[in-house]
């Protein structure tokens, strides 16, 4: 039998790194389990745990990975915007915006995550088209910022002073303070993973959940999980979040291996840095961070954001034919890509005219984001005769399965949005944004 989790918080991520929990009450009437414990599960749990109707001990987020936001929860760039969508996910864009604005608020979010308004910068190496490329704009290396809806040049610019710029480079603004802010999605991550423990949120890590247990009504009651030291147990489970990322289809199919249905959620590999520059660093915070997206001529768009602490995001360099593997920690990182990455920060963030380099490169990183072939995600619950085998479960509010994956670029920026509508739609309430158009 392994340990509870303890009611009080861990102070530090070593701490939740080695925290998992048993939690067997067979008392309880609506248990929720949550699998993936990325920035999408963190942010359900954290919305549902205050939900006032769901009890914090009955919630449990389940993670396989050993490492906790080893992909895209705490690799991504952290760029939030609030109108740049189209129209299935308008509504999930306001409220996330607004509810990362208030979060931050009211917890202190600029020293805690990095919380900050930002400014969004297009830039075209001179002589470049600006534009999308495409319906698979990402998987083709466009621009989101060519591709995001329906945002308007707000002015000329010459950028943020880390930004390199040479003759006949092109660069506007696109996003004012009050459409768009920034963050460090891992420190967010933690913060909304912390804070739901402290509510009495139960974490099960390392755990891979490998099959579904029914009562003697043939409706789903626990979830059983296998510990990366091959012991297994039940979680108790009435309702069930799928939110594992890339990674959501492999859950379901294992879980649900009758059903006919599959969830369309692919990866999308991404290489990113983080880089500090003499040109960024505290003392020009003030006047708020920047998000350049650049179309370059060697055929893929750069992201480049600036973060409160002195650092730069860069990515935008893609691989769409890299296969997800088994957990994120086993992704091995391709030396050529990343040394790519590194000589479009040189041209793009070092300093002009000169061979030696002033760039400090602090990481590396490969993620996988969760795409969908219609580029919105996918926010439903999945209906008992979808699930195979004639399963079922308990009706709402008490049971269900749920789904929420497939933001591709945008899953720090909807992720509060998302955490609360999926709260919201398990506890059976009036859901906060109108996500009618992101079912399967």
């Amino acid at each position: 039998m392994f340990p509870p989790t303890d009611s009080s918080a861990p102070t530090t991520m070593q701490d939740l790194s080695r925290t998992f929990s048993v939690f067997t009450n067979p008392a309880e009437t609506t248990s929720t389990v949550i699998l993936g414990a990325g920035i999408i599960g963190c942010a359900s749990a954290y919305y549902l745990s205050r939900s006032g109707t769901t009890k914090p001990d009955t919630i449990h987020l389940v993670e396989a990975c050993p490492e906790l936001f080893a992909s895209a929860s705490g690799k991504a760039a952290g760029f939030l915007a609030a109108d740049w969508f189209g129209p299935p996910t308008a509504s999930l864009g306001a409220l996330s915006f607004r509810l990362h604005r208030e979060l931050a608020e009211a917890n202190n979010g600029k020293e805690e995550w990095g919380y900050s308004r930002s400014t969004g910068t297009s830039f075209a190496e001179g002589g470049q088209n600006r534009g999308a490329k495409g319906g698979d704009w990402l998987g083709e290396g466009g621009s989101r910022a060519e591709m995001a809806g329906s945002h308007e040049v707000v002015g000329d610019k010459v950028g943020p002073a880390w930004l390199t710029r040479r003759e006949g480079d092109e660069v506007q603004t696109i996003g004012a303070h009050d459409s768009v802010a920034q963050v460090d999605p891992l420190r967010l991550s933690r913060f909304l993973l912390k804070e739901s423990l402290r509510e009495g949120v139960r974490l099960h890590h390392p755990v891979r959940a490998v099959r579904i247990s029914t009562n003697e009504a043939g409706k789903m009651s626990a979830v059983r999980v296998r510990h990366e030291n091959g012991m297994e147990y039940k979680i108790p489970c009435t309702r069930l979040l799928i939110a594992a990322g890339a990674w959501s289809q492999r859950v379901f199919e294992t879980l649900f291996p009758s059903s006919r249905i599959e969830l369309p959620v692919s990866q999308l590999a991404g290489y990113s840095l983080v880089v500090r520059s003499p040109r960024w660093s505290r003392e020009h915070e003030g006047e708020g961070c920047h998000a350049v997206f650049a179309t370059m001529r060697e055929g893929f768009s750069p992201e480049m954001m600036s973060r409160v602490g002195g650092e730069i995001y860069v990515a935008g360099l893609n691989d769409p034919e890299l296969a997800l593997p088994g957990l994120a920690t086993d992704a091995k990182i391709d030396q050529a890509s990343t040394d790519e990455l590194k000589a479009t920060a040189e041209k793009l963030l070092g300093r002009d005219g000169t061979d030696v380099s002033d760039l400090e490169v602090v990481r590396e990183g490969l993620c996988f984001r969760p795409v969908t072939n219609s580029g919105s995600p996918i926010l439903t619950r999945i209906p008992d005769e979808a699930l195979g085998k004639g399963l079922a479960t308990a009706a709402a509010p008490d049971g269900g399965v749920f789904v929420a994956a497939g933001h591709g670029p945008w899953g720090i920026s909807h992720s509060l949005g998302t955490g609360k509508v999926m709260a919201e739609m398990m506890e059976g309430m009036e859901l906060s944004a109108d996500v009618r158009d992101l079912g399967l």
